[in-house]
């Protein structure tokens, strides 16, 4: 028995600190495994079910790793202040204010020619920078040495101080002339590398933005009706059982049954269902929902962890916390980038030194070596693009599982869809009504009405949908009767009317041969046809079918734009499949197909080659779903959904699959760009900086500034919007 453990990770700078965690929490006895993200701060660790000491053990490995590690508190999942704290924007600040001046006279760069500041006042203007503001850096950096270990921390600070002592040992040699130090690269460096970090961590928690947003819907109290008394208590006290008095405009406290009252509830913050969603005794209400002008009485089913709305957070975070195959790959690079870092910073100290003769140049050419290959834009490259992609398809009411699930949506080439329920509505619906004299079909249909009224058969409901839809007021029927497997029959307004299949007809000794070439039609269609009789004729058919999503023929029509193909997988016979296919475009289908016909479906198209998506409701479909390289469960409230498929599409729409496919791709393309310009920074720079081609200052800057542009870019998909590709 296993469970998961969340920790939130204090500390990491870079992915050299990501992987140092990951092995930390690996070594701990009872650890199966482990992912931790920079992006989102945070550790998923999955643990053998082994006593209340578990969370205590895994932080203490972590403190031990030099970082900070703190449990995950319950129900406030997504906590965090977003922007910069007040602490380090005054840290950012005073470091820059320090530095202008020292910037000012950089010579050769962005100095002014005749501004040459006092050696004794630049060492005045440098010291706090180096020794006080940099106290952050130095603290991570010697909690990388006592663990054995390097980081982004350790070669700032070796580069800096390294600078910063060359520079006082000059200026204390000559204190009132005008030695050559390299204060101003020393402090500059510190103070973008903090300004960087600052930025960073604001657009990281910027990322994590739509969590929050999803954790602040629950409303603080809830009204509670105990022993007959009204009373406001604390949401998080409620109990399953209990009921809650809902007022017009408040927020539901938890997922729960109607009881009492009519009213609609807006859940386009949860489902993205744009439109008011009826609310009637029987109905389920989800937690954090708005309630639409009635008073409900509502008996509390899921709270706390167990409500839709927490289940969705932990979902998307867990998303956000997981890392893509690329990523593997970028952790295994930055685990011995830090140490081959350090060797060509001495080999390029040594080569200036022995070869060209000038110390001062080979020490300035390993700091900007230290600067500019800290590995901090490319860990950062895969995971910031994963948290704002995740986060924008929370938004959209997209459930992405993990970043593995994100990956193989970007590749898909074929959808399989289930029909029922996945590309039609999932119940019977009146499709046609055919009359034995012309303009009788009101007729006809208030009779249906009238003989099923008060029947809360799946069938029964539909005509009684269709009349209500036509205006139509069916009359009260008399005797009914009802005839198990075949139809029913009842007086209305005194006249005997049947209604039934063609069997039932042919027994009553009525001749339905009118009808003929209408039913063959529908029968071609896969419709299930009623036949009406009143006072011993047949006067007329109703056929009932199960409609198209009014979204289906538009999804369908953009993945065939996205260049992906589709088919369709159901158990319903040839003719009801033969339909739909043709009515939404779909040349390619199996009808009458068991699980294992659509298992065998899943892996033909993969043996040949194709990244296969399966949609369906998550139940039925589990083994396609499981066995496709990538399940979507429509409508995926439901647990098997979420477990078994690898996103879910919560408003239930198909026109969801495009936009998931559509969001996969801006992300890849986001990623790629990321991983494109963090490798150039480092791969460039490196050469540049140990041939002196960079001063340390212009080698921090643009360190930071890769930083930033990685974590900006990836915020690009915040804009993101279905339809729009990237």
């Amino acid at each position: 028995m296993s469970e998961t453990v969340t920790l939130r990770i204090g500390g990491m700078t870079c992915a050299a600190c990501v992987s140092r965690v990951e092995r930390a929490l690996a070594r701990v006895e009872g650890v199966e495994a482990a992912a931790v993200s920079l992006a989102a701060e945070r550790a998923d660790v999955v643990v053998a079910a082994g006593g209340p000491d578990a969370i205590e053990r895994l932080r203490a490995a972590v403190e031990e790793a030099g970082y900070d590690a703190a449990a995950e508190v319950a129900g406030a999942p997504g906590d965090g202040i977003e922007g910069i704290p007040a602490r380090e924007a005054m840290r950012v600040g005073a470091a820059l204010a320090l530095a202008l001046p020292l910037l000012a006279e950089m010579p050769g760069h962005f100095g002014i020619p005749w501004f040459r500041l006092p050696p004794l006042l630049a060492l005045t203007l440098a010291a706090p920078i180096q020794l006080f503001l940099a106290l952050p850096l130095y603290t991570a950096a010697w909690k990388a040495l006592k663990a054995r270990a390097g980081n982004m921390d350790l070669l700032v600070v070796i580069g800096t101080s390294a600078a910063f002592l060359s520079g006082v040992a000059a200026i204390l040699r000559d204190p009132f002339g005008h030695p050559h130090h390299y204060l101003e690269a020393s402090a500059v460096v510190v103070a973008l590398v903090l300004l960087g970090r600052a930025l960073e961590l604001r657009a990281r928690r910027s990322a994590v933005r739509a969590i929050r947003a999803l954790a602040a819907l629950l409303p603080e109290l809830a009204r509670v009706e105990r022993d007959g008394t009204e009373a406001d208590v604390p949401a998080s006290s409620l109990r399953r059982g209990d009921v809650a008095i809902v007022r017009p405009g408040e927020r539901f406290p938890a997922d729960g049954v109607v009881r009492s009252g009519e009213s609609d509830a807006d859940e386009a913050l949860i489902t993205g269902e744009s439109r008011a969603v009826p609310k009637r005794p029987g109905d389920l209400v989800i937690a954090g929902s708005v309630n639409g002008d009635g008073l409900l009485r509502v008996e509390v089913q899921g709270v706390g962890a167990q409500s839709t709305l927490a289940r969705i957070v932990r979902l998307v975070e867990r998303a956000q916390a997981s890392k893509a195959p690329v990523q593997r790959l970028v952790d295994k690079v930055a685990a011995i980038f830090v140490p081959a870092v350090l060797a060509i910073a001495v080999l390029s100290f040594l080569g200036w030194w022995l070869l060209a003769g000038d110390a001062r140049a080979g020490l300035a050419a390993a700091v900007s070596v230290l600067v500019i290959a800290c590995p901090c834009a490319l860990g950062l490259a895969t995971p910031m693009a994963v948290v704002a992609a995740c986060g924008v398809a929370a938004r959209h009411a997209i459930l992405v599982k993990d970043a593995a699930a994100l990956e193989r949506l970007a590749d898909v080439g074929v959808v399989v869809f289930d029909k029922t329920g996945t590309l039609t509505e999932g119940r019977p619906a009146v499709m046609d009504v055919a009359a034995a004299r012309e303009g009788g079909e009101r007729h006809v249909l208030s009779l249906a009405a009238a003989v099923e009224r008060g029947s809360t058969h799946p069938l029964a409901r539909a005509i009684a949908a269709r009349a209500a839809q036509d205006g139509i007021e069916p009359p009260t029927p008399s005797q009914v009767e009802a005839i198990p497997g075949r139809g029913i029959k009842a007086r209305v307004d005194g006249a005997l009317v049947i209604l039934g299949t063609s069997e039932l007809m042919r027994q009553a000794g009525l001749d339905a041969l009118a009808f003929d070439e209408r039913v063959a039609g529908y029968d071609r269609d896969g419709l299930t046809r009623v036949f009406v009789a009143r006072d011993a004729s047949v006067v007329g058919v109703v056929a009932l079918g199960d409609p198209l999503r009014a979204d289906a023929s538009a999804a369908i029509a953009r993945l065939g734009r996205l260049r992906v193909a589709s088919w369709m997988a159901t158990g319903d016979a040839r003719a009801s499949a033969a339909r739909v296919a043709g009515d939404l475009g779909i040349p390619d289908f199996v009808a009458e197909a068991r699980p294992q016909a659509k298992l065998d479906l899943v892996a033909r198209l993969q043996a040949e080659g194709r990244v296969v998506a399966v949609v369906g409701d998550g139940v039925n479909d589990a083994p396609a779903l499981a066995a496709a390289d990538i399940g979507l469960a429509v409508g995926g409230g439901a647990d098997a959904a979420l477990e078994t498929a690898g996103a879910a599409l919560m408003r239930g729409d198909v026109s969801q699959v495009a936009d998931a496919v559509e969001l996969a791709r801006a992300a890849r393309a986001r990623i790629r760009e990321n991983l494109f310009w963090a490798s150039v920074f480092n791969l460039a720079g490196l050469p540049a900086a140990a041939l002196g081609l960079l001063n340390p200052m212009i080698a921090g800057a643009a360190m930071a500034f890769s930083s930033l542009a990685v974590a900006l870019n990836s915020m690009r998909l915040a804009r993101w919007k279905p339809g729009n590709g990237r």
